[in-house]
């Protein structure tokens, strides 16, 4: 039987991270699984806690060697993906993996894991909020903020290939409708 796993996919600054921090707390059978990025860290990211800060070409040295899981040129040069090495990792461990990842990769990882898997779409309330969240960030440029939402409209389009979508209306309600959807799946 393939390892157990957690995935949660959103457009950017649907709340997935804020989600999956709160259910780490719940849950200790849990480990995060950590994406690898071809992008420079943000202020107060740590390679190896938040990321695997690769540059391009170490990263496109891991993509030829078949290191990766999946991955995917999000935007115009950055690129993420998930690590064999990081889910062998996690499975040593006996721990069920939990991915913070793009809708594509969600869509990746879940056919790969098959049934082992939950998918999880989390859904902004609407563009407008979606928009106003990723400016309250103060992490974003304007051309980033419009790629996002250019990006958002098609992810949005793939929320029914999930097992289940949460709006994110109400961080509480989310949280508790996340929490409920996982522990109903790790108990069949």
């Amino acid at each position: 039987m393939k390892q157990r796993a957690i995935l949660f996919s959103a457009p950017s600054g649907s709340g997935k991270t804020t989600i999956i921090k709160q259910l780490l707390q719940y849950f200790d059978c849990f480990e995060f699984s950590i994406s690898a990025t071809s992008r420079s860290p943000r202020a107060g990211e740590t390679n190896g806690k938040d990321y695997y800060f690769l540059t391009p070409e170490a990263f496109d040295r891991e993509v030829k060697a078949g290191s990766f899981l999946e991955w995917e040129e999000v935007y115009a040069n950055t690129r993420y993906g998930t690590l064999k090495s990081e889910i062998n990792r996690i499975c040593n461990k006996g721990k069920v993996v939990i991915f913070d990842v793009d809708v594509n990769g969600g869509l990746n990882l879940k056919r790969y894991f098959g049934d082992n898997a939950l998918a999880i779409f989390v859904m902004p309330p609407s563009i407008t909020i979606l928009e106003q969240r990723l400016r309250q960030r103060g992490t974003e440029t304007e051309e980033s903020i419009a790629k996002r939402l250019g990006r958002s409209a098609q992810e949005l389009e793939e929320a029914p290939k999930f097992d289940i979508t949460i709006v994110n209306d109400e961080l509480t309600q989310a949280v508790e409708k996340a929490r409920d959807a996982i522990t109903r799946f790790l108990e069949q």
